[in-house]
């Protein structure tokens, strides 16, 4: 038995040899699952406001305007002053002569 360690380490090289050889291929793997979808991209910057347009052109004159009601009736005016005193009138014509008198009774 003196060679018996002797004789089971070189059956233990043996066997490790052997299974350090390489083995046939395996089968191919099943393909990968689909990776995720990518986050959305950030909303872009809103745009700058457009310039003020110009000024239109001036409308039509307009028509012209109905004539206005008539006025009130103004107030009456202050009475006139007294007129002067006229001329002293004419003359009469003699009186008629008189009736004869009647002698007393």
């Amino acid at each position: 038995m003196k060679y018996s360690k002797f004789a089971v380490a070189s059956l233990l090289m043996l066997a490790f040899s052997a299974c350090n050889q390489p083995g046939p291929p395996g089968p191919q793997g099943a393909p990968g699952n689909t990776g995720n979808t990518g986050n959305t991209g950030n909303t872009g910057n809103t745009g700058n406001t457009g310039s003020t347009g110009n000024t239109g052109a001036p409308g039509d004159t307009g028509n012209t305007g109905a004539t206005g009601d008539t006025g009130n009736t103004g107030a009456t005016g202050n009475t006139g002053a007294t007129g002067n005193t006229g001329n002293p009138g004419n003359t009469g014509n003699p009186g008629a002569p008189g009736a004869p008198s009647t002698p007393p009774r």
